[in-house]
């Protein structure tokens, strides 16, 4: 049909305060090219500052907002029906030393971590008697397992978060970025969820 376009909602959109969300930032539109552009056009919705920093954008409001200037056209919606809009801030610049603190508290919490784990497994006495196995002779401080065991350490965790400061090490994820994509995951449900949860209280209000 010469009338007829699809929409498919982008899952995810961020904004800045004050900034109207287009057809073309919220969806991706295919329809034809004669009346396309103006379709991408429309204003979808508003941003204000009642909104905090979640907007759920529904597809059905996309629809509307699109009859509203084409009221003859045959919208068809496919993929997602909701779209999560989230309202960025400008963030405040963190203070050199509430920054210096944290990276503190944090190195000193990561240090007591790993020394309390290698006593409750005994690593210094492991580490004893191998050397001793392989070299005969019984020692208190085996230098030869421990420093490179330290190194290994540093190493190992580094290969396990895939990062070096901010450089990849390879196109994989790691497994911290796959447990914060799923906590992302999730919570973007809930938020749906719980928005579909108010809208249609509004509604039984009325």
């Amino acid at each position: 049909m010469e009338n007829s376009i699809y929409i498919r909602l982008r899952h995810r959109l961020q904004v800045r305060p004050e900034e109207v969300v287009k057809v073309e930032d919220i969806a991706q539109v295919i329809g034809p090219e004669s009346f396309l552009n103006q379709i991408k056009q429309v204003e979808v919705y508003r941003i204000t500052r009642e909104d905090n920093t979640i907007v759920i954008v529904d597809v059905m409001k996309v629809i509307q907002r699109i009859f509203k200037f084409f009221p003859s056209l045959d919208i068809q919606a496919i993929g997602p029906t909701q779209t999560i809009v989230e309202v960025v801030y400008q963030k405040k610049r963190v203070s050199t030393p509430l920054f210096i603190l944290v990276w503190f508290l944090l190195f000193v919490g990561a240090a007591l971590t790993i020394m309390n784990f290698h006593e409750d497994v005994s690593m210094q006495i492991v580490q004893q008697h191998l050397f001793m196995m392989i070299t005969g002779k019984e020692v208190q401080k085996p230098l030869l397992f421990q420093i490179p065991y330290s190194f290994g350490l540093g190493i190992g965790m580094i290969l396990f978060f895939n990062h070096l400061f901010k450089k990849r090490i390879n196109e994989e994820p790691s497994p911290l970025e796959v447990e914060m994509f799923n906590y992302q995951q999730d919570l973007d449900r809930y938020v749906s969820l719980n928005e579909n949860k108010e809208s249609m209280k509004h509604l039984d209000d009325h």
